[in-house]
């Protein structure tokens, strides 16, 4: 029987986000997941390849930014496809905060995220 990921499950997601919990966070990614970052050089932004390597790069974006945070977060499944919609915030070292509506496009493969495309909406930071 194949596992499938539900709404419920990215909702859990989310909000393990918010709570900075990797572990949670990771719960739901295969181990050899691609995540595309909202920026980057290429048109596509970075290629971050395996669940080691997207867990610490989540996590740094919390050492970055002690108060990241994805609200207003919702989700739907078909198939083998998500989508997440937020709306991200957080201020950076230098006091400059971020922010802007996005959304995730998400593969699915037996019940698990294989691919996590993140787009973000291009505003610039603000003083906070």
């Amino acid at each position: 029987m194949t596992k499938t990921l539900t709404a419920q499950d990215l909702s859990e997601t989310f909000d393990a986000f918010n709570r900075h919990d990797i572990d949670g966070v990771m719960t739901h990614f295969a181990d050899d997941c691609v995540f595309y970052t909202v920026g980057g050089n290429e048109a596509h932004g970075t290629r971050i390849d395996g669940a080691e390597a997207i867990a610490k790069a989540f996590s740094g974006v919390w050492g970055s930014m002690s108060d990241a945070h994805w609200d207003h977060h919702s989700h739907f499944v078909h198939g083998d496809r998500a989508v997440s919609e937020w709306t991200f915030s957080g201020t950076d070292a230098d006091g400059m905060r971020v922010e802007a509506q996005g959304a995730d496009l998400f593969t699915l493969r037996d019940g698990k995220i294989v691919v996590k495309q993140a787009l973000r909406k291009s505003r610039p930071p603000f003083k906070a």
